[in-house]
């Protein structure tokens, strides 16, 4: 025991989570979850307008990280062919989006080849999302309720694994490659974006509950495993953010990364089940 006034030993002082951010993070989320839902009810060219735009700014990030410099003709050509995929789908279906892709990987070839592969990486990733995006809305009214379940289950895995992270923390989940975050946010991530989902799932079908449970989980961990990818290819080319277009979210790539493998497994879930030209009907229907 201390003597009286013997300071003795301080307790540790609790670490305080900022949370300033806040604010910024829920005006972007709710802009974008705007701008998703109308353009998404839509459909149509407006929709592969907005989906190739938003995958050619993500492409214009992905280019900037990899060259290290600002972009050049043959960089900002590469991100006009990016985003003319998103009117051509709608026009010629894969074929338009996959001739854009080849004549971009052509040029990318043809520029300096230490960013060659990293540069094709990036356009077939972006091509194919854009192609997977569009293919899962198609042109009926199943798409739509398709792009809810999955944007559903990806924000509230999202929502939650930031919330429960920052609050709770705890064990770090891949401290080698995301220091922030902990398995607390991963599986705080995985409860409410799997419970959300499956709430969803019953609204609007009347197919089997477990493979809703399923695929809700399935697809939230694939979103946090989105997360880690991107995290580990910027660690790789030494950044903290893609961008700073978004605010309190970073760069597009930051925040379309939970949706990539999702988007994929949609994609071959629904195209596997129902053939590739009915894709929201094999993901909602069975």
């Amino acid at each position: 025991m201390s003597e009286q006034g013997d300071p003795g030993v301080e307790p540790p002082a609790k670490t305080r989570r900022s949370w300033a951010d806040i604010g910024p993070r829920l005006a972007s989320a709710a802009v974008l979850i705007a701008l998703t839902a109308t353009t998404l009810y839509f459909g149509g060219y407006l929709f592969g307008a907005v989906v190739g735009a938003v995958y050619a700014l993500a492409y214009r990030e992905w280019e900037t990280m990899v060259t290290r410099a600002p972009l050049t003709p043959g960089g900002i050509t590469l991100i006009v062919l990016v985003g003319s995929s998103g009117l051509l789908f709608p026009l010629a279906g894969i074929w338009g989006p996959l001739l854009a892709t080849v004549l971009a990987i052509l040029l990318a070839v043809t520029m300096e080849r230490e960013h060659m592969v990293w540069r094709i990486a990036g356009l077939i990733l972006f091509g194919a999302l854009i192609v997977s995006v569009l293919g899962m809305r198609g042109t009926d009214i199943a798409g739509v309720w398709a792009g809810v379940y999955l944007g559903t289950v990806v924000w509230m895995t999202d929502s939650a694994a930031f919330f429960a992270g920052r609050q709770i923390g705890g064990e770090k989940l891949a401290p080698d490659i995301s220091p922030s975050k902990t398995w607390s946010g991963a599986l705080g991530g995985l409860a409410l974006g799997t419970g959300a989902g499956l709430l969803v799932w019953i609204w609007l079908t009347d197919s089997p509950i477990w493979i809703g449970v399923v695929l809700s989980a399935t697809i939230s961990i694939l979103g946090q495993a989105g997360d880690l990818a991107e995290s580990a290819i910027k660690r790789f080319f030494r950044i903290k953010d893609s961008g700073d277009i978004i605010p309190g979210h970073g760069g597009l790539m930051d925040r379309l990364d939970s949706l990539t493998f999702g988007v994929f497994l949609v994609a071959i879930v629904g195209g596997l089940h129902a053939g590739f030209g009915s894709v929201a009907e094999g993901l909602l229907n069975w």
